[in-house]
């Protein structure tokens, strides 16, 4: 393999390497200028957006153990990976999409199972992680709240009522 063609594989598996998801991109519609404002609200969730070969994307994918997607391997590809939060990474694409019109999910992958752009949308609509432990935390402290005014009122209810003077 010739030596450009070797470093280009190499640094798109480095990109793979940055997370456990990578989602897979259709840029033809996206303009220099679209694809700075997307890179800059990426960074905000420590994503990154690289633009790659299809070749080399599916040589480093076949050398990272990822699932083949080959068959969305047409036309220009971008991929976006990095950052911890796959669901705000996915929530950015889906408004920058809904704004510009522009940006196309092809399909994702994460935990090394494929996942459709269908489902990257439903993940995009999910509230965020603090917004999802404080609902669950509300559940359990109404919860707890309830069992408390239950025991209350048996207190309450067994006491002898004081005499009237």
């Amino acid at each position: 393999m010739r030596a450009e063609k070797n470093y280009l594989i190499q640094e798109v598996e480095t990109h793979l390497k940055k997370s456990d998801y990578v989602i897979l991109t259709n840029f033809s519609k996206v303009t220099v200028a679209d694809a700075a404002e997307l890179r800059k609200r990426l960074a905000a969730e420590g994503a990154e957006y690289h633009v790659v070969k299809n070749s080399s994307l599916r040589v480093a994918a076949k050398a990272l153990g990822l699932p083949e997607f080959d068959s969305v391997l047409s036309g220009p590809t971008a991929v976006v990976v990095g950052g911890k939060n796959s669901a705000g990474v996915a929530k950015i694409l889906k408004k920058f999409f809904e704004e510009k019109q522009k940006l196309e999910v092809k399909i994702g992958v994460m935990d090394k199972k494929l996942i459709s752009a269908a489902d990257l949308a439903k993940i995009a609509d999910l509230p965020s992680f603090e917004a999802l432990r404080s609902q669950l935390l509300g559940l359990l402290t109404q919860n707890a709240a309830s069992f408390v005014r239950v025991l209350d009122a048996k207190v309450k209810k067994e006491q002898p009522a004081a005499p009237a003077a």
